[in-house]
């Protein structure tokens, strides 16, 4: 267990620009202490110490606001950012070195005994805010945009985004992005604006091609009346 706190440790320095020190890591870092009370009651939980575990598990939750039921099954290098409102449940597993931000859920959505939460892969990344619902697995090397909804399946070196959670195209091949992660939400697609900007454009198309058409039909309706002979009544004035 000890060794996984290192490794815990050590994702802070990696992931977290503002850290200064491992002291302040241990003080001021809920995310770090909601993990470090889930490594001892997931080793009572496995020992069937299951009263106690869960008891230690609230305990966490009540100084962290981390809720993380001890029966998850959690990697190493794991790293949940600011923490307040994140939710991982029963039967979740959680790959190594993935990263979770502010409010996010990995929520079952099955009243039944049975894994009825999601897989994460290893290096996979989830957006603050969103909702990962299922018993599915979110592949490796993933990312989940801020506030998206995910019920489907993830292939590996996706990203999702949305509400439900689309798969979208990365800006680049993951093995150009490196090792270390990244979630960029500012860089992330955004299917429903580029949607509502193609058709735009096509508006504005019909738009000149129904301008030229008007054109077209003014002229014509110009050289008639300039053929029609003098003096003659057109049929508009009938």
């Amino acid at each position: 267990m000890w060794q996984y706190m290192r490794e815990d440790m050590q994702a802070v320095f990696d992931r977290d620009p503002a850290v200064r020190n491992r002291l302040e890591v241990w003080l001021c870092y809920p995310g770090f202490h909601a993990l470090f009370f889930h490594r001892i009651a997931h080793a009572l939980w496995q020992r069937r110490l299951k009263l106690l575990a869960r008891w230690i598990s609230h305990v966490g939750r009540f100084l962290s606001g981390v809720e993380i039921h001890p029966g998850a099954r959690i990697g190493r290098g794991f790293f949940i950012d600011h923490g307040m409102g994140v939710v991982i449940g029963e039967t979740a597993e959680i790959g190594d070195n993935c990263t979770l931000y502010h409010g996010v859920t990995l929520g079952g959505t099955s009243w039944a005994r049975e894994k009825r939460h999601p897989t994460l892969g290893n290096n996979v990344i989830v957006g603050a805010g969103a909702k990962v619902l299922g018993p599915f697995t979110v592949g490796d090397n993933s990312s989940i945009g801020a506030n998206s909804v995910v019920v489907k399946e993830v292939p590996p070196n996706s990203t999702v985004v949305g509400i439900p959670g689309r798969i979208v195209p990365r800006e680049k091949p993951p093995e150009a992005e490196g090792q270390k992660p990244d979630l960029e939400h500012g860089r992330l697609p955004d299917p429903e604006a580029k949607e509502i900007n193609r058709l735009m454009e096509d508006m504005r198309g019909l738009e000149q091609r129904f301008y030229a058409l008007q054109d077209q039909l003014q002229e014509h309706l110009d050289e008639v009346e300039q053929r029609r002979p003098q003096g003659k009544p057109s049929q508009q004035d009938d």
